[in-house]
């Protein structure tokens, strides 16, 4: 099982009819955590009109909340928060500053707006996708280590480390689902002559092609 979570959040800007909304987004854990950053943006951003939020937490999205801070009901909130359910991303908050520009954008305009500045802000900040898996340790003779890197390249793992001593010990870090068939190609590949080490079960993730483990 994998889940879609922020790893670094950032900040979009857009402008609609000269109002400016500026989406800020962050990684949460906990309603404190999200409210914290809310509060934080409100200081920031003391002299804009709106300050409208969203955010989501728990692995299934168990708690949502969104505020339109005093745009018309339905307008900011619950748009956002439509965004953050539909790109399905978890423990998630943002806050969408509006500076009002003179025009009023009516209700589906400041939807569209309030929607659009989200998807900035998560365009411009780096999502990644995270997974339950064990590291494998594989050592094998010379001979074997060409259908040991073979097989973990059909099965797109990515190597964390490679010792050559008088045996070559690879490790990579595979989701939990394919880490038993892995053994078995592997195992199969060389022959039974592989053997296997296992961690412990981690929560990680790939980003720009390196793991990482939180």
């Amino acid at each position: 099982m994998s889940i879609k979570a922020l790893y670094q959040g950032k900040t979009g800007e857009i402008v609609e009819k000269k109002s400016r909304f500026i989406a800020n987004l962050k990684e949460i854990e906990s309603e404190e955590e999200a409210l914290a950053f809310i509060g934080e943006m409100k200081k920031q951003y003391w002299d804009a009109r709106h300050n409208c939020y969203a955010f989501v937490a728990g692995e299934n999205h168990n708690l949502q909340r969104c505020s339109d801070d005093g745009e018309p009901a339905g307008t900011a909130g619950r748009p956002m928060l439509d965004v953050l359910l539909k790109e399905d991303i978890h423990n998630v908050v943002v806050v969408v500053t509006r500076y009002f520009g003179g025009t009023l954008l009516g209700t589906g305009g400041l939807v569209r707006a309030y929607q659009k500045a989200v998807q900035e802000g998560l365009r411009n900040s780096i999502v990644i996708e995270k997974m339950q898996g064990r590291s494998l340790k594989i050592d094998s003779d010379y001979t074997g280590i060409g259908k040991i890197q073979y097989i973990l390249a059909q099965n797109q793992m990515t190597v964390m480390d490679t010792s050559y001593t008088d045996k070559v010990v690879t490790e990579v870090m595979a989701p939990v689902e394919k880490l038993e068939s892995l053994k078995q190609d592997i195992t199969e590949g060389t022959n039974g002559t592989a053997g296997f080490q296992v961690g412990d079960l981690v929560e990680f993730a790939l980003i720009e092609g390196k793991v990482k483990i939180f």
